[in-house]
């Protein structure tokens, strides 16, 4: 026996003392081993009549103790005990009349119950797969005598076995190697092919604490990292120790591929804490060869039998499916989620609604082959060079920028490749679609608020008229658009992430997204987060907690580079920048009046887009905005704010502080400006801020409809409206005062008020982009009068500027480079008529073209600067004037140019560390979220609506049960036996119960 913290050694070793006085039959002999030192255990070993009491350190396993024991043993039979097993009088008289009755059988095992539910069966016997995974024959379920028939088997549990003596010297004892899991197992399976049989005797019980120093720990085991690791080494060990010699070097060399196979394998199954104790398993396997080696001679010393005759006693697939995965369907009634209804509850027709609604109000979209205006930019011709963007190393804009790229650059290699033949493409399709996908995305997440098929029409329908999204989509705002497309389904699968794996993963990756998108929106995402974990940790005492962890994982992973390079450039505020093309279109001011359109939720000056509609020209006379948004908006914040004096309360609550951090959000970006664009400061869009804030007042309005918002008098009052025309009243309410602020908005692109323009597919003249396509290491320098008379320069490489190109970390760079040192003097040189000749300095920097864009229209300074500057290029030798283009006059340089210069050493290896750590976390965060039967079936019987509450069925339990693969830590009580004498009168059978299972337990985590 060994000291446990959990029970006092010498409370448990008293019992188990007590026990072995009480039984039938008396021990002959009593050795006692104390694997640790302690006072009051080692006092009641020293009254107990112990023949023997040995000391052993604290780390002496069980079949070590059983060795120490064994040599002092004199008897016919030895009965291995732990501390923390209590046998029933009548044990020891079964165990020893089934030796004297069979001869032949070598090892019997007594029926282990669990202490303090003696109904439930610990172990009966323990068999194995053909490749060697271990599987419980009866553990877990209630004895109802089901079992009694049972003999035969391939092994047992160790605790509580009685063995012959000359049997167990014939076998060497219990191997150590195995780490005290599946000593029983393997002492079976060398014990059989000895020529002896295993046998269990369901009359003999014995009841198991599951804190001793033999055996798993728990009762039954325990799913910790520890046993996890002790199973798959044992198992891992056993699989080299019985293998055939010819096949002992490939499975040598192939534990490592295993582990990692298996590592995919734990992801889809939804199980990422087995993944470590996996791999420390196989490289423990992998070095200790040593005891591969002694436990392969122990078998071939004792071998009298072939291996077939085990083959009888193994599991086969067909009893592992039935046993392991029953048809719970089948056998559970009641269960709470009903059917999703997406087809008879309208959400498909309001999907197709959007759909015609896109089309009505984006009609020429559907002929324009890409997508140009506001914050809209071509995508690279073709996938690898998007997935090359989205890279660490050389970046596409600037002479010699080499360093990370925004996690956006992602995002949009993503949306890429999904148009591969021309990815430009998919921004065209993405507007069209993208009233449909806002649709479907809030009609499923408002599935996680309510089960009434008009309050989820309801929310999808106000989700897509938000005053953020309608402005994002006639601005041209490709990463607000996404981000607006996304919070759906964040809030779908975050709101169950504590619940699966599965929706831990899908969260993560659009958690990931959103931030990539949007990364202004990072620390109020990240607050609701921190709030979801605070309320885990109580709610559910912090079952599901490492799931919740886990949705920042990947966003950290693919944020990290760019975190490091902004902090390092000493610009912590760059890291809030909004990706993509930086763009100074129409949005509130940060004055009070600004501030107060925000908190209303107009991103913009012209709430709703109705000055424009009416013809004032943007301006509204002072107080008119505040009363438009009042008067439409004002039926959607009441039912929100009544949504906290609801039975579900607390999730009424929930929503408005995700609005309310929403809102904040939203008023401190309109503040910060971190961006610059041709020396003109660009603050952040708050409109993706306004997106969370909507999610939250939406909700909570939605939750106001389907509970009702009476006063609650007390628990049991149900004042909610009544389910016919009252809350058809209100939700058709909302959707129409939504619709009608909208309108100017729908319309107009189709009034020719929108930023939306056809194309362009290339920011270059077609002559460099013929060339870029072709060889994407040539550079352009593109030179833009601005109307201060200065000149703005940029280098781009390859075909055009693109999306998916550009860089925060240029746009907020706070120093100068040499970089741009190198930048302005090439632009200074060129549009000088007196410097010295740049043309060789051009060509020794990879640059082919000169491009010099339009003067803005009314900007008489610029005009005369572009002049200066179209002069001086065209008396630069070296320069040959190609021609004037829609973006430009355009120069080629004449002479050959030398190709971009590859980035400084280290930087590849950089970049592949990089892409490795971050297909590491997406890949795993994928296959998280891949549905799999199981996950699905567990699924099936949850509530789909979250807060409300509910009860779950429970699961039936399994005829069979396999050992999720391992534990560690032996103790022993160790004594001979004789077998000769009166037999135990028999046991009465225990009082049947009936089969009753706890609540099905959340699902396994790591």
């Amino acid at each position: 026996m060994r000291p446990d913290a959990r029970a006092p050694a010498a409370h448990r070793l008293e019992r188990m003392l007590a026990a072995l006085r009480a039984q039938t039959r008396p021990v002959s002999a009593l050795t006692i081993v104390l694997c640790g030192e302690d006072a009051d255990a080692a006092a009641f070993a020293a009254g107990s009549g112990a023949q023997l009491v040995l000391t052993a350190s604290r780390t002496t396993g069980f079949a070590a103790a059983v060795h120490l024991a064994s040599r002092s043993l004199d008897g016919d039979a030895v009965w291995l005990l732990a501390q923390d097993t209590v046998p029933e009088p009548g044990t020891l008289g079964h165990l020893a009349d089934a030796l004297e009755l069979a001869p032949s059988v070598a090892v019997v095992a007594p029926k282990l119950v669990q202490a303090g539910d003696t109904a439930r069966i610990v172990s009966l016997g323990v068999s194995t797969t053909r490749v060697g995974r271990t599987v419980g024959l009866a553990d877990g379920e209630y004895d109802q005598g089901q079992h009694d028939g049972t003999e035969d088997v391939l092994g047992t549990d160790v605790r509580g076995i009685l063995v012959r003596a000359a049997a167990l010297a014939q076998l060497q004892g219990l191997d150590p190697a195995l780490g005290g899991a599946d000593e029983g197992l393997d002492l079976g399976v060398r014990a059989r092919l000895a020529g002896g049989r295993v046998c269990v005797v369901s009359a003999a019980r014995m009841a198991v604490h599951g804190d001793g120093v033999a055996g798993l720990r728990g009762v039954p085991a325990t799913r910790s990292a520890h046993n996890t690791y002790a199973r798959r080494r044992a198992q891992l060990h056993r699989r080299l120790a019985y293998a055939h010699v010819a096949w002992l070097p490939l499975l040598w060399l192939s534990t490592l591929p295993t582990a990692l196979w298996r590592t995919v394998v734990q992801l889809i199954a939804k199980t990422p804490g087995r993944i470590v104790p996996e791999w420390g398993a196989a490289l423990v396997s992998v070095v200790r060869l040593g005891a591969v080696a002694r436990a392969r001679a122990r078998i071939r010393r004792a071998r009298r039998v072939s291996w077939s005759q085990l083959a009888p006693l193994r599991v086969t697939r067909s009893q592992l499916r039935t046993g392991l995965h029953p048809d719970l369907d089948s056998s559970e009634t009641g269960a709470p989620r009903g059917d999703l209804r997406f087809f008879s509850g309208g959400g498909a027709w309001a999907v197709l609604a959007a759909g015609v609604v896109s089309v009505a109000v984006f009609p020429s979209l559907l002929v324009w082959p890409a997508l140009g205006g506001g914050a809209l930019a071509p995508l690279r011709s073709t996938v690898a060079r998007l997935w090359a963007d989205a890279g660490f190393g050389l970046r596409p804009l600037g002479l010699d920028a080499v360093g990370p790229a925004d996690p956006f650059s992602s995002v949009v290699a993503v949306l890429g490749t999904l148009w591969p033949g021309d990815p430009s493409r998919i921004l065209v399709l993405l507007w069209i679609l993208a009233l449909p996908l806002a649709v479907l995305g809030a009609w499923f997440a408002a599935t996680r608020l309510t089960d009434r098929s008009a309050l989820r029409i309801t929310a999808a329908v106000g989700w897509a008229l938000a005053p953020t999204f309608l402005t994002a989509l006639t601005q041209g705002r490709p990463a607000a658009v996404l981000v607006h497309l996304l919070l759906p389904w964040l809030f779908y699968a975050g709101t169950v992430a504590h619940r699966s794996w599965g929706a831990a993963g899908a969260a993560s990756l659009v958690f990931a997204a959103v931030v990539a998108s949007a990364p202004s929106l990072a620390p109020a995402l990240v607050a609701l987060w921190a709030v979801l974990l605070i309320a885990i940790g109580i709610a559910r005492r912090g079952v599901g907690l490492v799931r919740v962890i886990w949705l920042i994982v990947p966003a950290i992973v693919l944020s990290a580079p760019l975190v490091l390079a902004q902090l390092r450039a000493g610009n912590a505020w760059g890291l809030l920048a909004d990706p993509g093309l930086v763009w100074a279109g129409p949005q509130v001011s940060s004055d009070t009046g600004g501030r107060l359109l925000l908190a209303a939720g107009s991103p913009t000056a012209d709430p709703g887009g109705w000055a424009r509609l009416l013809g004032s020209g943007g301006s509204w006379p002072a107080g008119v905005p505040a009363a438009w948004l009042l008067v439409l908006l004002a039926p959607l914040g009441v039912l929100a704010l009544l949504s906290v004096f609801t039975r579900r309360w607390l999730a009424g609550a929930a929503m408005l502080l995700v609005a309310l951090a929403g809102t904040g959000t939203a008023l401190a970006a309109v503040g910060i400006a971190v961006s610059v664009v041709d020396g003109a400061a660009v603050p952040l869009w708050p409109g993706a801020a306004l997106s969370l804030a909507w999610a939250g007042v939406l909700g909570a309005a939605v939750l106001a409809l389907d509970t009702g918002f009476a006063l609650r008098v007390s628990p049991d009052a149900d004042r909610a409206l009544p389910a016919g025309r009252t809350r058809a009243l209100g939700a058709a309410v909302v959707m129409l005062t939504l619709a009608v602020f909208a309108l100017p908005m729908l319309t107009a692109h189709l009034r020719g008020q929108s930023d939306l323009a056809d194309g362009p597919a290339s920011t270059l003249p077609a002559f460099v982009t013929a060339e870029g396509r072709s060889n994407p290491d040539i550079g352009t320098v593109v030179l833009h009068p601005l109307p201060a008379g200065a000149v703005g320069a940029q280098v781009v490489w390859g075909e055009s500027a693109t999306l998916g190109g550009q860089s925060t970390l240029l746009a907020t760079s706070t120093r100068i480079s040499a970089s741009d040192k190198s930048v302005a003097a090439l632009a200074a040189d060129l549009v000088t008529p007196t410097s010295s000749d740049v043309v060789s300095r051009l060509r020794a920097d990879g640059i082919g073209f000169v491009l010099l864009a339009p003067a803005e229209p009314g900007a008489d300074l610029s005009r005369a600067r572009r002049l200066t500057a179209a002069t001086a290029l065209n008396q630069r030798d070296g320069l040959d004037a190609v021609g004037s283009t829609t973006k430009g006059d355009l120069w080629r340089v004449t002479d050959a140019v030398t190709p971009r210069a590859p980035a400084p050493g280290g930087v590849s290896a950089t970049a592949q560390g990089i892409a490795a750590a971050q297909l590491i976390a997406i890949a795993a965060a994928l296959l998280l979220a891949v549905p799999t039967t199981a996950s699905r079936r567990r699924a099936r019987h949850r509530p789909r609506v979250v807060g409300r509450r509910g009860t779950v069925p429970a699961a039936a339990p399994p005829a069979l049960q396999v050992a999720p693969d391992a534990t560690l830590m032996p103790a022993v009580a160790a004594g001979p036996v004789s077998p000769v004498g009166r037999p135990e009168s028999e046991l009465a059978d225990a009082a049947r119960r009936p089969v009753t299972t706890p609540a099905a337990a959340d699902e396994e985590g790591s």
